[in-house]
């Protein structure tokens, strides 16, 4: 099925279904009509796939970079575009990014600025790929500041989400694609009772449903659009202490789940909801085999100085919350608040 991202003119369509990558070829000849050249970036390991036979009906070249968030830096950004130099693309042709979530950040941001934008398809292979990362524009690479300090929007012209390529997924790649998924759940007012009879390719539909409709409505994140960061105020804090240590220490749908859980409890804690709404999240969570609590090796000093520092605040603690009406962002929430909140989580464990 396709599912469609409404940015009127530079709308596009999100494909899902097997064998997706094989529509590559269409895509290009009908949205990017003038592309002679495609430059397709990848990853060794998924290069090394068995599935990995995609073809883009033009002069096509392949361009490998490292797996994962090691992927996510301008020292990689720079020495990919170098090499995409080489080709001598032009602004009609094409990059193609078939990965990850990291590597679509990666590619889509090299197409957002290599000779000030040229067309982008997305093939993400993995499940937080599929859900998140690739869709929606937002594009960029990591600083040890912080992730995704430096990047662009910059829609494709298409994603071509293959249900065959997760098939191949380890099983923590596969968790860490199901706290994007629960996120999207909870956030649809779904209970962990609904999700018996509900299969994976109908979660991944679900989910991007949702993220093309909130996009379509708020495309640089003005507004409805942060909604989708629910969860990641603490995610990302700890991605922040985990990527200083070690780049494959905790996955980024594995940071989400632990935020899901903390960010109800500190909504139930300002009185925002009671505690059936920590109920729920919980029992979503724990449906899918997702890890709640913080590891104690994070310190609450250091994820709170992350937590301040996190792009998406307003020089304040900011969160998206549950409340009476629903999800919204919540500003200047009392750093000691946050922190008593965040040692009485650690004190369940």
């Amino acid at each position: 099925m396709n599912v469609v991202v409404d940015l009127g003119d530079r709308s596009y369509d999100v494909v899902l279904a097997e064998g997706a990558r094989h529509q590559l070829a269409a895509l290009i000849a009908r949205r990017a009509a003038s592309a002679r050249v495609a430059v397709l970036v990848t990853t060794p390991s998924i290069a090394a796939q068995p599935w990995f036979n995609i073809a883009s009906g033009i002069d096509q070249h392949v361009l490998t970079v490292p797996d994962g968030e090691a992927a996510k830096t301008l020292d990689v950004f720079e020495v990919l575009l170098e090499e995409v130099a080489q080709f001598e693309l032009s602004r009609s042709d094409v990059l193609i990014g078939v990965g990850g979530g990291a590597l679509t950040d990666l590619v889509g941001f090299a197409a957002a600025t290599y000779l000030r934008g040229v067309s982008l398809v997305q093939i993400p292979t993995t499940l937080v790929g599929q859900v998140d990362a690739a869709i929606g524009g937002k594009t960029g690479v990591n600083l040890r500041s912080g992730k995704n300090l430096v990047g662009a929007f910059h829609q494709p012209i298409g994603v071509l989400c293959d249900f065959e390529t997760i098939t191949t997924l380890p099983e923590r790649e596969r968790l860490s694609g199901l706290g994007e998924v629960a996120k999207c759940w909870i956030l649809e007012g779904g209970f962990a009772a609904e999700l018996t009879d509900v299969s994976l390719h109908d979660l991944v539909v679900m989910s991007v449903k949702l993220k093309a409709a909130i996009v379509g409505a708020d495309e640089h994140e003005g507004g409805r659009r942060a909604l989708l960061n629910y969860g990641h105020t603490l995610a990302h804090a700890m991605e922040k202490v985990a990527l200083a240590r070690d780049r494959d220490e905790l996955r980024h749908g594995e940071a989400v789940a632990i935020g899901l859980a903390f960010a109800v409890r500190l909504a139930a804690a300002l009185g925002r909801v009671d505690d059936s709404e920590v109920v729920r999240h919980d029992e979503v969570l724990d449906f899918f085999a997702l890890q709640r609590r913080i590891p104690e090796y994070f310190p609450t000093s250091s994820l709170l100085e992350a937590m301040a520092h996190d792009k998406k605040a307003h020089h304040d603690l900011t969160f998206v919350l549950a409340g009476a009406e629903g999800f919204e962002t919540v500003h200047d929430v009392d750093p000691q608040f946050v922190s008593d909140v965040l040692e009485k989580f650690r004190g369940e464990q």
